[in-house]
């Protein structure tokens, strides 16, 4: 059955892969921070903490290769708008507060959930 962007089997696709890559950041030791933090500009999936790095993460999720792989869904556009909204989190998040970041880092997590295989993830550190 195919869907269309916004659809409830679409959704359920991308929250699962963004379980999935929150899990994965999750047991390589950074902290997660904030799950789909929204403002007027647009949202950011994932927000870590690795030490005194800030790691802005972008999920996309896929059930196949049809479309191409999940990270190719990241475009120059898109990663200009994330480091855009990076900063308003910022802003609105810790510095206010007080809390510093040494350094910021833009990830991306590919995330593969191909019917009958285990989910695959690929995390493309610095990736922008």
């Amino acid at each position: 059955m195919a869907t269309t962007h916004g659809t409830p089997d679409r959704r359920a696709l991308g929250q699962r892969g963004e379980d999935i890559a929150a899990a994965f950041l999750a047991d390589r030791g950074l902290a997660v921070l904030e799950r789909n933090w929204r403002c007027r500009e647009g949202e950011l999936d994932l927000v870590a903490a690795d030490g005194a790095r800030l790691v802005v993460a972008e999920v996309k999720t896929r059930s196949g290769t049809g479309f191409g792989l999940p990270a190719e869904a990241v475009t120059a556009r898109k990663a200009a708008r994330i480091r855009r909204l990076a900063q308003r989190w910022l802003a609105a998040r810790h510095a206010a507060a007080g809390d510093g970041f040494a350094e910021v880092r833009f990830d991306v997590l590919a995330v593969l959930l191909a019917e009958g295989s285990a989910p695959r993830v690929e995390h493309y550190e610095g990736a922008f």
